[in-house]
């Protein structure tokens, strides 16, 4: 359920066409590493889902996808499975996937509601993940009316989070992105990566104002519909702050060219969550084809660029702003 009167702000940049690439397609190198790992292409099944055994179907397609194709994935909140560790199998997808970057996920605010190091640690060994996702999402919380809102002093349990975890934490927003001065302060913490998870993709306040039934709650929530950093602006001032960060771009991506324009402008990885639920309810012969669709068109499109390696792409000078012309 995306935003309204707020875009990803992709649309507004365009990629400049090399005429002249001065190399043979089939020496476009698309890999690149994150987080110590390996990756086919610097693409991320973003964190969706988990907790019922359709999303533990999902859960399994997707991560045959990531596989095949050397993407990384994330999964849903652990919060449940850290409660219940009777639903390890509809988080569980390391057996489907053995060999890619494999995210766990929990909520940054339930550091302040019991869960430590400890209860961390045992989600990352349960599901053996490379590394752990914190989720930032503030807002979601607010206009939930069961809401945990209790943010005080996450930073410094963050700091320590990422200080004993035996793994790299990734911070993440969920949808209304993370800007420069936010970012700063996390990789100051410790934090490995910055996902920006801008706005312009799903938007969970429209979300919970769909989810309850108070007249008063929906109104407060319809207010927000338009809140948010878009991605590619997040993205953007994030990276021009910190050019040495690991950043994870995320927030309204759909499309090949998207992907190709948030590595352009600096992006490590790209993720990618609603457009790939929908073709995994498909089934995996949709997911598989919608993931060869966007290795191939990073392909041709780093052709057409005339970069011919991930690093080259991420500095390249043939994006501009399309406003400027």
């Amino acid at each position: 359920m995306s935003g309204k009167s707020v875009s990803a702000g992709f649309e507004r940049y365009r990629l400049l066409n090399c005429a002249l690439p001065e190399f043979d397609l089939d020496a476009v190198d698309t890999s690149t590493r994150l987080l110590g790992k390996r990756l086919s292409a610097p693409v991320l099944i973003s964190c969706m889902t988990g907790g019922t055994a359709a999303a533990g179907e999902i859960n399994r397609t997707l991560a045959r996808t990531a596989q095949a194709y050397g993407f990384a994935i994330g999964l849903g909140s652990g919060r449940a499975l850290i409660e219940d560790p009777s639903l390890l199998d509809t988080f569980a997808v390391r057996a489907q996937a053995p060999e890619v970057l494999l995210l766990a996920n929990i909520g940054a605010v339930q550091l302040n509601k019991g869960y430590g190091v400890d209860e961390c640690r045992r989600l990352v060994e349960m599901l053996e993940a490379d590394a752990l996702v914190v989720h930032l999402n503030a807002l979601q919380e607010a206009v939930q009316p069961e809401g945990d809102t209790q943010f005080g002093g996450l930073l410094k349990k963050i700091a320590k989070l990422c200080a004993k975890l035996d793994v790299p934490v990734v911070a993440k927003e969920v949808g209304w992105g993370i800007d420069a001065e936010i970012a700063g302060a996390l990789l100051h913490a410790g934090v490995a990566a910055i996902d920006v998870a801008g706005a312009g993709g799903t938007s969970w306040s429209e979300v919970e104002r769909f989810r309850t039934e108070d007249p008063a709650a929906q109104a407060v929530a319809f207010e927000f519909a338009g809140w948010g950093i878009p991605a590619a602006d997040a993205l953007v001032a994030v990276r021009r702050s910190h050019p040495r960060a690991s950043v994870i771009a995320s927030g309204g991506v759909r499309t090949g060219i998207d992907v190709l324009k948030a590595l352009a402008l600096g992006a490590n990885c790209v993720g990618l969550a609603s457009p790939f639920l929908r073709v995994a309810a498909e089934g995996q012969d949709a997911s598989n084809a919608f993931a060869a669709h966007l290795q191939r068109v990073l392909s041709v499109g780093m052709f057409a660029l005339g970069e011919q390696t991930i690093a080259d792409l991420r500095r390249t000078k043939r994006i501009e702003h399309a406003r400027d012309r």
